[in-house]
């Protein structure tokens, strides 16, 4: 006689006879089946939910996938993914939107101009690139809200810049930017147009506040970027026992840069230059740590805070800035750096990277910033095209 194998209790195996011993036994053998596989009742002799109880469960789903999604479009947020999309949604977005993704590279630009430089719009792009993850804004204290969406059809930087995925230009409104913060009331009693330094100044407190409330890094607009800063709390020393302010780092609401901010308001001088720039940074570095000369390439540390040595961002120091536009028999490689400062408050925009020059900056601006370079060029061209008198 052939016998067969199947399921004839919940997880239990027998050996029964054929089709005889079958004959009346009408049994919901695939739902056993499944009950045996699973140990879950099978969905028709499952209790019946009631009507309240089945739209619960329904609310509880739709909670649970809104959770879930919420989750992961902050999740997208945080990662490169985000900026893929970005472009089409950039004008869209506000700048307290784009900071509070966290870890932006922060450049300011306090004068009233309205078109980036080719040093500015490099440093911009070189810093896209190096950091793809990262949001790039550059805050300008010539937009306005008004404006701010139409510089980029006025002007070949803007469209340059808000090209890339990951840069926004936004207008740079200090009274926004200095509220909950000791610089409001500074802010508040200062008079721009009687202050020697105002342009430096207000770059000056605006780089802390913004700092100070978001976190990141912070660059002067003559920094190129050539690789990521890996420290999160950083000051560049420009020399041994100074420190720079253009180039800092720290997470938000972080006690140095608090410290920085009332300082600058308790010896406020706006007439001497770097008083509440650098000068602030050093006196209050020096309170916290006993600063020593740099040996080799060796940063320094202290209180939680990386004293970034000068070859990181310094590596041709300020006397010796016009290197930088010159040619050199060999370039340098620049292994220990992170960024290279140009200088251009010492330069005031007097030289300028020229096209087929082969100075240091030149090929900086090849490697680091190809699209301003390759804009450089084109200028460069449409001005050495005959006019239409010089063409007859």
């Amino acid at each position: 006689m052939l016998q067969e194998v199947w399921v004839s209790s919940p997880g239990s195996w027998a050996l029964q006879e054929s089709n005889s011993h079958r004959q009346g036994k009408k049994r919901c053998w695939k739902c056993r089946f499944v009950r045996t596989i699973i140990q879950h009742p099978c969905r028709r002799h499952a209790p019946r939910r009631s009507r309240k109880e089945r739209m619960l469960r329904k609310i509880q789903i739709c909670l649970c996938f809104c959770f879930v999604s919420g989750i992961l479009y902050e999740i997208s947020l945080l990662s490169s993914c985000v900026f893929s999309y970005l472009p089409m949604a950039q004008q869209y977005l506000t700048p307290e939107q784009v900071l509070n993704l966290g870890k932006s590279i922060i450049f300011l630009e306090t004068t009233e101009r309205l078109e980036p430089p080719p040093l500015v719009s490099c440093s911009v792009e070189s810093a896209a690139r190096i950091y793809q993850d990262r949001p790039i804004i550059l805050f300008m204290r010539g937009l306005n809200n008004e404006t701010a969406l139409d510089m980029n059809t006025s002007y070949a930087a803007f469209s340059l810049l808000s090209s890339m995925k990951n840069v926004f230009l936004f207008p740079l409104q200090m009274e926004t930017v200095f509220q909950e913060t000791p610089l409001l009331q500074w802010y508040n009693q200062v008079v721009p147009e009687q202050e020697k330094n105002w342009v430096h100044v207000s770059s000056d407190a605006s780089r802390l506040a913004l700092i100070w409330k978001y976190g990141g890094i912070y660059m002067d607009t003559d920094v190129i970027s050539i690789r990521p800063i890996p420290q999160r709390s950083f000051l560049a020393a420009q020399k041994s026992r100074f420190s720079s302010n253009g180039i800092f780092g720290f997470p938000a609401r972080h006690k140095f840069i608090w410290d920085c901010m009332e300082n600058f308001v308790l010896k406020y001088n706006g007439n001497i230059w770097g008083n509440q720039g650098p000068f602030l940074m050093t006196r209050m570095l020096k309170t916290l740590c006993n600063l020593t000369d740099f040996q080799g390439t060796e940063d320094h540390s202290c209180q939680n805070i990386s004293f970034l040595n000068p070859q990181r961002f310094y590596p041709i120091p300020y006397p010796a800035w016009s290197r930088y536009y010159q040619v050199w028999e060999k370039s340098p490689t620049f292994n220990h750096s992170y960024a290279l400062h140009l200088w251009n408050f010492m330069n005031r925009n007097r030289k300028v990277v020229v096209a087929g020059s082969n100075t240091l900056a030149e090929n900086l601006y090849k490697t680091y910033c190809p699209s301003t370079y390759e804009d450089l060029i084109q200028n460069a061209k449409h001005r050495d095209l005959p006019g239409p008198e010089e063409g007859e």
